[in-house]
């Protein structure tokens, strides 16, 4: 009787995880577009530390939208996020289910650059060819310096590549935990820009 209960609870809490693992907060039905720029919060302590340094916003992590053979797949620089063991912090692409995983974040906004749509498809594959490169995750937060980046210095990045500045020149002074104080792009910067427009946020 003990050993069919403790059965019956194993399966319970394995149901469990993998029904929490296939969760995500992304709206069924929202149709992304090559280029759209994503934003997430997260519960997490890193998360929590931008959303104190950044008094203008209200995400704490920005990725960008490609194409991958058809699929639309978010490419975005993070660290602490490893998929195997042994995974550096780097650059990854991931689905946009996986990206708003409940995990890593609790709410979400999709944006689109208005009216144009060369500079979105080309800032898109400057995106993918950081990806591909295996570029490692810039814990210096030093925007001056490609070979590494953090998630607003990928998508400025691709984004300036093509064409279009969208965090300005402002810089912020700020201290994560565990780091002394740098000064890096925050999210807001870039979700702030008046030429980005709202196509649904959750």
């Amino acid at each position: 009787m003990k050993t069919a209960i403790c059965l019956a609870l194993l399966t319970a809490t394995l149901i469990s995880c993998n029904d929490k693992k296939d969760l995500t907060i992304f709206p069924a039905g929202c149709e992304l577009k090559t280029g759209d720029i994503v934003f997430r919060r997260g519960g997490g302590i890193s998360s929590h530390a931008v959303m104190m340094a950044d008094r203008n916003g209200r995400y704490s992590h920005v990725g960008i939208v490609v194409d991958s053979a058809g699929k639309k797949m978010i490419v975005h620089a993070v660290p602490d996020e490893p998929d195997f063991e042994g995974d550096p912090d780097r650059v990854k692409m991931e689905t946009p289910e996986k990206f708003f995983s409940p995990i890593n974040a609790n709410a979400g906004e999709v944006k689109r650059l208005k009216g144009d749509t060369i500079i979105p498809l080309k800032a898109a594959e400057y995106a993918m060819q950081t990806y591909r490169r295996n570029t490692l995750f810039d814990h210096d937060y030093d925007d001056s310096d490609t070979t590494k980046m953090y998630c607003c210095e990928l998508v400025e990045f691709a984004y300036a590549k093509a064409g279009l500045t969208l965090a300005g020149t402002e810089r912020h002074d700020i201290s994560l935990p565990g780091m002394k104080k740098i000064r890096c792009m925050l999210p807001s910067d870039i979700c702030n820009n008046k030429s980005l427009k709202k196509i649904i946020a959750f």
